[in-house]
Order: C-alpha cells, then sequence, then structure tokens
C-alpha cells in the first residue's frame, strides 16, 4: 500500500489542506442558492448572473479527492501527456494531473503538459500560486479566459480531459476538446448523475453515433461521467 496517494507526502498535505478549504466553503454556498430562491431570484446554474458569479469568486469549489485522485490514476494509466482540464478554479484538481505528468515524465522520459482554462482573474492567481507551492508549474498551461476561445487551437492527441465547469460551458467545450482526443482517450465529466437537464446538450453530444464515444455515469457523490473514444 502506497502511503502517499500522489507519491509526494509535501503534495499531499498540501491538497488536503485545500480540499479542507473547499469542504468548508459548500454549506455556505448551498446557503446562498438556497436563499435566493426562497427570495424568487433562483440562479440558474447552467449560466450563472453577475451577482452569483461575484459571490463565487474567492470559492474554491475543488473536485473532490476521490474523483480527483481518479482522475490522476487514469492518466497514470494511460501514460497521459496531454491533459485538458476545463474549470481551473483554484487549481486543486490541476495539482493531481500534473502529478501524474510528472511522474510519468520522470520515468520514460520527455515532458507532458495540463492545459487548464479560468476566466477568474483572482482565482487565476491562486491557481498559479498552488502550481508554485506544489513544484509543478512547468507542467502547467493555464490559459486565461472563455473556454470557447482558450482551447481554439487545442493541439493534438489529447490523451485525457477534465471538465468541471457550469454546464452551460461543457458541451462547447467538448465539442472542442473531443476531435483532438485519441483513440481510447478519456473525458471525464463531473455532477451528471441521472443525466440532469443542465446537461442534455452535453449528452446529446455524446449520444451521437458520429461522435465515436461512449460513456457510463460512474457513482459518485452527483455522478461523474467517464467518456471514451472509440
Amino acid at each position: 500500500m502506497i502511503s502517499s496517494p500522489l507519491q509526494n507526502p509535501a503534495l499531499d498535505r498540501l491538497v488536503a489542506e485545500l480540499q479542507e478549504r473547499s469542504t468548508a466553503q459548500v454549506a455556505g454556498i448551498g446557503t446562498y442558492f438556497a436563499d435566493r430562491a426562497d427570495q424568487g431570484n433562483r440562479a440558474d446554474l447552467g449560466k450563472l448572473d453577475t451577482a452569483a458569479t461575484a459571490f463565487l469568486a474567492d470559492k474554491l469549489v475543488a473536485l473532490e479527492h476521490d474523483k480527483a485522485l481518479l482522475c490522476h490514476q487514469l492518466c497514470l494509466a494511460l501514460r497521459a501527456r496531454r491533459i485538458v482540464e476545463v474549470g481551473t478554479s483554484y487549481g486543486v484538481s490541476t495539482l493531481y494531473l500534473a502529478q501524474a505528468v510528472r511522474l510519468i515524465a520522470e520515468a520514460g522520459g520527455g515532458t507532458g503538459v495540463v492545459i487548464g482554462t479560468e476566466c477568474e482573474p483572482g482565482k487565476i492567481a491562486a491557481a498559479q500560486d498552488n502550481f508554485r507551492k506544489a513544484g509543478l508549474a512547468d507542467y502547467i498551461d493555464l490559459r486565461e479566459g472563455d473556454v470557447r476561445k482558450t482551447l481554439v487551437n487545442l493541439a493534438a492527441p489529447v490523451d485525457l480531459a477534465l471538465i468541471d465547469i457550469w454546464p452551460a460551458v461543457a458541451r462547447p467545450a467538448l465539442e472542442l476538446i473531443a476531435p483532438k482526443l485519441r483513440p481510447g482517450g478519456i473525458i471525464l465529466i463531473d455532477n451528471t448523475e441521472n443525466r440532469p437537464e443542465s446537461y442534455r446538450a452535453t449528452f446529446e453530444f455524446i449520444d451521437d453515433p458520429a461522435n465515436g464515444l461512449l460513456t457510463q455515469t460512474l457513482p459518485f457523490r452527483g455522478g461523474l461521467e467517464l467518456v471514451v473514444k472509440r
């Protein structure tokens, strides 16, 4: 049994600290959206308004440890060298992905990259600080802006992609990533349990036979979609 899930005790401690901070914010996020709904001002989680965006600007909203660790392990299994992450936020899940790239590069030579994308300047600064603390900055290309622009010139082949962003952006991200995904490559999409209406357009793309994708919803909290390219 490996006592250090990420094979780096200092990194394990850093991600545990960040995960703890993110978890501590969950209740407040739930209260915010519940209060808005009670006031008749329900936020559309598919496409957030200005007030909701401002409220979430300092929230980590990190992918949970068990999901992020699965992503890390899948990267190792695929020997992934080019990974895309849609919705970097504070860069917590990015650290799991970049550590996999580092381990693969150290074992096999060469290098690799995690291409992240985030539109909030404050979150970008915080993420970059976390990357430096972890010693993983050299393995991360963090692009600022809307994913519909930052991923337009995405190079192929992509080995794995993680989409952890508001549902309205998931379909556009998928349309840009899927053509660059190698056969056998994987896309993971968070919070897909029971195929919620907010992800309808995303599943229409996945289910279209022309796109060559197979999918299964994994039984994590909220659901985690495992999409494989044939």
